[in-house]
């Protein structure tokens, strides 16, 4: 288990700055994980914790020992990547145990650590089977399998869900998820784009944007207290609505941000609008309104169940106000303001 301590970490790539003096610290024992858009140098600063880009300046420290002199096999990390990067010629047990075999491990060791490790990650039938001879979800928990049996201080995952599709990628979240509370012991960090694994799986958020740190919180902080325009249009699906004009400026703001799941379609709404599209999901639906020069796109009010407003209808919709959110003409939140005229 290791805390980690980033100070002022910067990286340039020649003249571009790709990561802006970012300030964090990481609890002993969390799982941390790093969302933000393409490029915004997520995956960028996974490696200067790793060892495996060289840090422009400031320190990276784990249990208060800076470390940017350290190779990565130094730091008590393992890497798992999404691209699995597995030998096609050796076995999953091979696979597994081709690590410990390089560090001196005795062959009773590697047995040990290997089968361990795969009874947790439900691989213990497949152990003499080729990569080829598995699925795509399979072969990330085998490259998860062979960074758990190295007991490192500091577990680094790289968008490993990425090139899953739907249902292994839920599947695998699950075994992440499940992987974390058995080693509690062990941090773990963890870069996504997918939100709903940031928010599934993640004890801490940071939101990156262009190289700085936008707001660090839980997944609930992140989604109910979000700090600017862009973290709480970030987190959520689907994302928050945003209008300004009039019904801004009834609330004294210069923006407000309203989910989906906290506007009605009421008789008396403070709103009106012609419903442009519907999504029926089964358990809710979610029903596109055109309000006109509030919104600079159609908002979305979701309805449990199946809805039975239809396309062209024009409807009332109204916010349930203890859930604006008000933020000023910089994009930063700003404390809730009572509607003008409000008792």
């Amino acid at each position: 288990m290791a805390k980690l301590e980033l100070n002022d970490v910067r990286k340039s790539f020649g003249a571009v700055e790709v990561i802006k003096g970012v300030n964090m610290e990481i609890r002993s024992g969390e799982f941390m994980v790093f969302v933000g858009p393409s490029g915004c140098g997520k995956s960028t600063l996974l490696r200067l914790i790793a060892g495996l880009e060289e840090i422009s300046s400031g320190t990276v420290a784990f249990d208060d020992q800076i470390v940017n002199n350290l190779v990565p096999s130094k730091r008590g990390i393992a890497m798992v990547f999404q691209s699995y990067a597995l030998y096609p010629h050796m076995t999953v047990f091979e696979n597994m145990s081709f690590g410990l075999q390089l560090a001196g491990a005795s062959r009773e060791e590697r047995r040990k650590r290997v089968e361990t490790a795969a009874e947790m990650l439900q691989l213990a039938p497949y152990l003499r089977r080729l990569p080829r001879q598995l699925s795509g979800g399979q072969r990330q928990r085998v490259a998860i399998g062979r960074a758990i049996v190295r007991n490192p201080r500091v577990f680094l995952f790289d968008e490993p869900l990425s090139n899953l599709d739907a249902a292994l990628r839920v599947e695998t979240r699950i075994e992440i998820a499940k992987l974390h509370r058995s080693m509690d012991n062990t941090t773990m960090i963890y870069v996504t784009h997918d939100q709903v694994e940031a928010m599934t799986l993640a004890d801490r958020i940071c939101v990156l944007r262009d190289g700085l740190v936008k707001q660090i919180g839980t997944p609930i902080e992140l989604y109910e207290r979000p700090n600017s325009l862009f973290v709480a249009g970030f987190i959520g699906s689907p994302k928050m609505n945003f209008l300004s004009g009039e019904p801004a400026r009834k609330r004294n703001v210069h923006t407000i941000g309203i989910r989906a799941e906290h506007l009605h379609i009421t008789e008396h709404g403070e709103w009106t609008g012609n419903i442009v599209h519907s999504e029926v999901l089964g358990s809710d639906s979610y029903v596109y309104a055109d309000i006109g020069s509030a919104a600079s796109q159609p908002i979305i009010v979701r309805e449990n169940g199946t809805s039975k407003h239809q396309v062209g209808k024009t409807v009332r919709i109204s916010p349930i106000e203890d859930h604006v959110h008000h933020f000023d003409a910089q994009g930063q939140s700003i404390g809730r303001m009572p509607l003008q005229g409000a008792a």
